[in-house]
């Protein structure tokens, strides 16, 4: 008798935990209002990219552009709100401290796009080398960044010129591969070229945080790692030697 209670009970409590009990279905008794605040609330990737997956609610709620927006060339129809074809209608879409979810797969051109808002772009990849952003040949950079802003899981190439460029703000880099051609004209390329503190922007978009943190980046090419014309300073890099290349990889906050 005792071991059949047992197993009664224990059939309840797996009965009270499915997914299609009414305990674990509260949740969707919340309005989309409720529920997309909660969502707000998940990292974008992986959390909230997993939500997506759940239902299609979910799908509709965990990608509302109030949450994020998305630049994806392979979609047909772009009247659907906050998907964009390119990086730069999404930039000057977005609103401050809005996130922008950069597709996987092919390359996304970019050239002198400014970022004067706090905004964070992020690769839809599980890698890094999966999400492309190319800077066209002739342009000083792919990003030039004027506010605070992150940039994560994501791999910028540039021919010439420079990855990211630097103005002013808080920039911080993370999970990225940055990548410069390295010859012939290697001099004229550096993956990250920050004039913050140098006095050739003008003062009124300058900020007193001004600052680079990097970390978990992989840098190739170009004639060095960093070029900075103001007071920015490195701290702990190292640098991996290979037959072709130089490897270098920051693990912690650059002022």
């Amino acid at each position: 008798m005792e071991v059949e209670e047992l197993e009664k009970r224990k059939s309840r409590k797996i009965t009270s935990s499915s997914p299609s009990s009414p305990s674990s279905a509260l949740i969707n008794n919340l309005d989309d209002g409720c529920l997309m605040h909660i969502f707000s609330f998940l990292s974008p990737i992986p959390d909230r990219y997993n939500t997506a997956l759940v239902c299609h609610r979910w799908c509709y709620l965990a990608c509302h552009p109030r949450l994020w927006l998305r630049v994806d060339r392979s979609v047909q129809d772009f009247s659907e709100p906050g998907v964009f074809p390119n990086i730069e209608e999404a930039v000057s879409a977005a609103r401050p401290g809005d996130t922008i979810l950069i597709a996987a797969g092919g390359s996304h051109l970019a050239s002198n796009i400014q970022i004067k808002k706090p905004l964070c772009l992020i690769g839809g990849g599980e890698l890094p080398d999966e999400t492309n952003v190319i800077c066209l040949r002739g342009s000083d950079s792919a990003l030039e960044f004027l506010s605070t802003c992150k940039l994560t899981n994501l791999t910028v190439k540039a021919e010439l010129g420079c990855c990211l460029l630097h103005r002013s703000g808080r920039l911080i880099i993370d999970e990225c591969i940055l990548q410069c051609e390295s010859n012939p004209l290697d001099y004229l390329s550096c993956p990250i070229v920050s004039t913050a503190g140098s006095g050739v922007f003008p003062s009124n978009l300058k900020s007193d945080g001004d600052s680079i943190s990097v970390s978990h980046t992989r840098i190739e090419g170009g004639a060095k790692a960093v070029l900075t014309s103001g007071d920015l300073a490195l701290q702990q890099v190292r640098v991996i030697y290979a037959r072709t290349c130089l490897y270098f990889w920051f693990d912690v906050d650059c002022r």
